[in-house]
């Protein structure tokens, strides 16, 4: 993996770039103390992971991930805690506190690590699968979960919960959930494109097959797991099941 470290504060990149040697498997193809400047670098390197401050001068960390369209992964290291909500909206691999604990540095990296092979494994498959005869869409995925990957028939999917720093996948046929450190985007990509599943809440994606009620502020599945609806979901959910 190639990274790029970004704050204005010499200090705090000598800081990740002391630990990405302790670790190893990271190149860093390049430091930066102004992010107006970082834009550029962006733009004119390959680069597979950021890890950025959030308060600088000229542009903040935050306006810098939302002023890059397909931005690598990114992780944030910054002084301020109360940025966290607005890290993990925008899809930060993690989000670091400093002064970094190195136990804390270390289990970031391997989240980028394991979210940048995953795309990798992806990747190649499609490339492989170019100039074969076309087939239906597969009823199945493969996620990550701890040190496999993991097949699950989609159709089997009842729920699937976001915390803040995985994924639980519900499965009809088991009580036990399928932890994996997926984003919420990036499991939505990797779901059938045929409307069986939705958001409705930020927190959730439900199987539209196993809802057996819809409530004021739920929906109920078959299994009697009640999922709560997002206010900011409610006009999409109600349209979607033509209530």
């Amino acid at each position: 993996m190639k990274c790029i470290i970004i704050d204005d504060e010499p200090l705090a990149i000598d800081v990740v770039e002391s630990y990405l040697k302790q670790i190893g498997g990271i190149d860093i193809v390049a430091k930066c103390t102004n992010p107006l400047e970082a834009i550029t670098l962006l733009s004119k390197k390959q680069v597979d992971l950021v890890f950025l401050d959030i308060e600088m001068p000229n542009l903040s960390g935050i306006d810098l991930v939302k002023s890059i369209e397909n931005l690598p992964q990114f992780i944030f290291t910054t002084a301020y805690p109360q940025y966290a909500l607005d890290g993990f909206n925008l899809n930060a691999t993690d989000y670091l506190v400093k002064p970094i604990p190195f136990h804390r540095f270390i289990k970031a990296v391997a989240r980028a690590k394991e979210k940048y092979e995953l795309e990798h494994m992806q990747t190649a498959n499609v490339v492989s699968s170019i100039g074969t005869i076309s087939q239906p869409e597969n009823n199945f995925i493969f996620v990550k979960s701890e040190y496999e990957n993991i097949k699950i028939k989609t159709d089997d999917i009842t729920y699937i919960q976001g915390l803040k720093d995985y994924i639980k996948i519900y499965d009809i046929h088991s009580s036990k959930a399928i932890i994996t450190l997926l984003s919420f985007k990036d499991m939505l990509s990797k779901l059938p494109t045929n409307n069986q599943f939705f958001r409705v809440h930020k927190s959730f994606i439900v199987n539209v097959n196993y809802i057996k009620a819809l409530q004021k502020t739920k929906i109920v599945l078959q299994n009697d797991m009640r999922i709560p609806i997002g206010e900011t979901f409610k006009k999409d959910v109600l349209e979607r099941l033509g209530v």
